[in-house]
């Protein structure tokens, strides 16, 4: 455990910052999943659940939870699974 006071602050922040890390991509990743499997399915909402996917990855994007490569190859995926 930290001594001085500075470092305590930012143990406390860190733990903020995680659980809003963890919360975002979990978001990213449960809308990824729920438009892939309106894909298999054919379902009628996944154009719905597309706009919904991407708005999330890059939501993560301008966040810092996904670099910039890795949110535009995910978005890049998802409009391949669309356009299938």
């Amino acid at each position: 455990m930290p001594n001085i006071k500075s470092a305590k602050k930012r143990v406390l922040v860190i733990e903020t910052k995680t659980a809003q890390n963890k919360a975002t991509k979990k978001a990213y990743k449960e809308a990824i999943k729920a438009f892939e499997k309106a894909v298999e399915e054919n379902a009628n909402n996944k154009n719905e659940l597309y706009t919904t996917a991407v708005s999330l990855v890059d939501r993560a994007w301008s966040k810092g939870v996904l670099a910039k490569n890795t949110a535009a190859r995910k978005k890049a995926a998802l409009a391949k699974l669309l356009n299938k």
